[in-house]
């Protein structure tokens, strides 16, 4: 079996852009039609952009997150500086568990949790397309490996 890497989708991370887009070209629009001429408003063309941090901060952290199947192991790595990385047996593997909030649901998009023997903690992987494939595929996997 080949290997595979499973990422957050960017589907929400395009939503959010563009409902940050349109209310950035709302201010400016206000401000250029109402607020120019008053007293005090010259910084909202230079503080607008402030709106974008949080969607870059979500797009920048999307990046710095992967699960990498490979071979009998499942590699859950995230961060840049501070990188967390967890590594789990395939055979361990106990319970993969699909979630999908209606929003997800739309769009073919799920959170995935992986329960693992003797461990009290679950993995969880959000915003991940096609989850119930991806679900499917690390449970064959895990069966294949214990065989």
């Amino acid at each position: 079996m080949s290997d595979f890497t499973i990422r957050p989708t960017a589907k929400f991370l395009m939503v959010r852009l563009i409902v940050t887009a349109l209310v950035f070209l709302a201010l400016l629009t206000f401000y250029f039609i109402s607020w120019r001429d008053k007293e005090g408003t010259y910084l909202v063309p230079l503080i607008a952009p402030i709106i974008f941090i949080p969607v870059a901060i979500r797009a920048f952290k999307r990046r710095l997150t992967k699960v990498t199947v490979v071979g009998d192991r499942l590699r859950y790595e995230s961060g840049l500086a501070a990188k967390t990385t967890r590594t789990i047996q395939l055979t361990k593997v106990q319970d993969v568990r699909v979630d999908q909030r209606p929003s997800q649901r739309m769009f073919g998009v799920g959170d995935i949790s992986i329960e693992t023997a003797g461990e009290a903690s679950r993995l969880t992987i959000p915003d991940v397309d096609n989850p119930q494939f991806i679900a499917d595929e690390i449970l064959n996997r895990s069966q294949a490996a214990t065989r």
